[in-house]
């Protein structure tokens, strides 16, 4: 298969999901529904960082930096906060020698 039919049949995919996606913003859902997508965020975030951090060699360093990454957004309700001192956390850790 070529590229361009790779990309067009990619094109065709992603447009057609996500146009199904949005004829249905006028849909009621009952309480349940709701209740459940109000996690699929947090699970999707989960399932893209957790496999970075668990694989890689200084996986230690990586979850403590996470960790203080989310006491402080959970403290200070502020992402970049977060962001940034889990950065801080690593590098610091890092040298260290952590």
């Amino acid at each position: 298969m070529t590229p361009l039919l790779t990309m067009l049949g990619m094109w065709a995919v992603t447009f057609a999901s996500r146009s199904l996606g949005l004829s249905l913003g006028g849909l009621k859902l009952p309480p349940f529904w709701l209740a459940f997508l109000r996690f699929v965020p947090i699970s999707v975030f989960a399932a893209l960082v957790v496999p970075d951090i668990a694989s890689a060699p200084d996986a230690l360093r990586r979850a403590l930096a996470a960790l203080l990454c989310a006491l402080l957004i959970w403290r200070t309700r502020q992402l970049a906060l977060g962001i940034l001192g889990g950065f801080a956390g690593y590098w610091v850790l890092r040298w260290l020698g952590w």
